[in-house]
């Protein structure tokens, strides 16, 4: 008998450093646009932040920071589960089953340890090699049958449908599902202001190359005006944007934030100089980015609220969590 998994979303994002764009929307718009459709179960995965060095006081705000870009932009914590990871211990021991079940075969393949670690592997922390294992326990504890991704993640996607495939093999059960990954939309890999290249990252050496959750509205503008560009105008098609990375990502990023796609994007401004779509691509950045910034700024200042909300998400999450877990233990053998 084939088991049958109630719908549900899990994903997260990791508390390092501030919000950007890119975490804004390839992320936190999508899940909260996936609220009604299936149980929607957000994360802010402080355990995963800590396979490099984290200030804890740093840590602690970022935490919240978090929280609070995911609510200011509209996610409900009546109708999705939000909370950070920590807080549910089962996200941790499930990942040591999984550490037990994953091969080190599969964890050489992933290619954004080999990103990070790059040429010094022998000195980061065991954790940074060993997270994608604690990735798929967190989409396993809750039974996650999608999750929301964009495409550098895909990866750790499939390797926690390996887990799941190997434990129901090892312990002949169905109990886990072959989760599905999700990736849509015109701008689920945001990239670098000034390389387009490169993904925008909260870690970049100059602020100009990101627009920060938290930038108020005259920098979320001088940022997108100042954006490296080409002399080129926009092409008639889609296609005449190939080998052009940063006029490309301006246009997918007008295309995400005004709900079409870049073709349709090309189609009104084919021909337009920079002089033309830049400012518009400001005025609408500023139309849909600065009332988040502002309420996110208005949440910070009440820190007892946001660990109010977490508390709540993790009471709902670890109900879900603890009957998986429980019997996840016995399918191992282990007495309690």
């Amino acid at each position: 008998m084939t088991n049958t998994f109630t719908p549900r979303v899990f994903s997260g994002i990791k508390p390092s450093g501030g919000l950007t764009l890119g975490n804004y929307l390839g992320a936190i718009k999508r899940f909260v646009g996936m609220q009604g459709e299936m149980e929607t179960i957000y994360c802010v995965v402080d355990l995963h932040a800590i396979t490099v060095w984290q200030d804890p006081a740093e840590l602690a705000n970022a935490t919240r920071e978090v929280a609070a870009g995911y609510l200011a932009a509209g996610l409900d914590p009546e109708k999705s589960i939000l909370f950070n990871q920590s807080q549910v211990s089962g996200h941790a021991e499930l990942a040591w089953i999984f550490n037990c079940v994953a091969r080190v075969g599969w964890m050489n393949r992933m290619t954004q340890f080999k990103d990070k670690a790059g040429s010094n592997a022998e000195k980061v922390s065991l954790g940074l090699y060993a997270y994608p294992s604690l990735m798929a326990a967190d989409i396993l504890l809750y039974h996650a049958t999608h999750v929301p991704v964009g495409e550098d993640q895909k990866q750790h996607v499939e390797l926690t449908r390996d887990i799941a495939q190997k434990f129901n093999h090892d312990f002949k059960s169905d109990f886990f599902p072959i989760t599905q990954p999700v990736i849509d939309g015109p701008a689920t890999r945001v990239m670098n202001l000034r390389d387009g290249s490169k993904k925008m990252s909260k870690s970049g050496e100059s602020d100009m190359e990101r627009i920060n959750m938290l930038d108020d509205a005259d920098k979320i503008a001088k940022k997108f005006k100042k954006a490296k560009t080409d002399p080129e105008p926009l092409p008639e098609t889609l296609e005449g944007l190939k080998d052009r990375p940063e006029a490309r990502n301006l246009v997918d990023i007008y295309a995400a934030l005004s709900d079409t796609y870049s073709d349709a994007v090309i189609s009104e401004f084919a021909g337009a100089g920079w002089g033309k779509f830049k400012p518009a691509l400001a005025d609408l950045a500023v139309d849909r980015l600065a009332p988040i910034s502002d309420e996110m700024r208005r949440l910070m200042d009440d820190k007892a609220e946001i660990d109010r909300i977490l508390k709540q998400g993790a009471d709902k999450a670890r109900a879900i969590a603890e009957p998986v877990l429980e019997k996840t233990y016995d399918l191992v053998g282990f007495l309690r």
